[in-house]
């Protein structure tokens, strides 16, 4: 139900943890550069998600189907390469935090501007 990815991690890899769909808890590390494809999709459980500075890229539907997926907090300033439905199924009342200074960037960028509506300004 619970996962903290180690230190050494720079990539977590396509369908990594792909319908751990008993997952409530995951630690990325500060050294994760990328998040593959489908790496978390359908992890049903994930109430929420901490994407460290480090992340430059979260590959297509990363996060997708991840239904109890309501909170997301993205530390990056600059949005990091958004593929497709990063988060597809929007769940309903989903919110991602993102740094208060780079939220037009955020709600500009390929990928992330299809969640506008829910990206919201964080002082991490």
């Amino acid at each position: 139900t619970s996962v903290t990815i180690p230190d050494s991690v720079t990539t977590i890899g396509n369908y990594a943890f792909y319908y751990c769909n008993k997952l409530t808890s995951v630690t990325i590390p500060d050294s994760v550069k990328t998040i593959g494809m489908y790496a978390f999709a359908s992890c049903y459980s994930l109430p929420s998600v901490t994407i460290p500075n480090s992340v430059t890229t979260i590959e297509n539907a990363a996060f997708c189907y991840c239904n109890s997926l309501k909170t997301v907090y993205c530390k990056p300033t600059t949005p990091p390469t958004g593929g497709d439905d990063m988060f597809s199924s929007n769940a309903a009342g989903r919110r991602i935090f993102v740094p208060t200074d780079s939220v037009e960037a955020y709600k500009k960028a390929y990928g992330w501007c299809d969640y506008a509506d829910a990206i919201v300004g964080y002082d991490f």
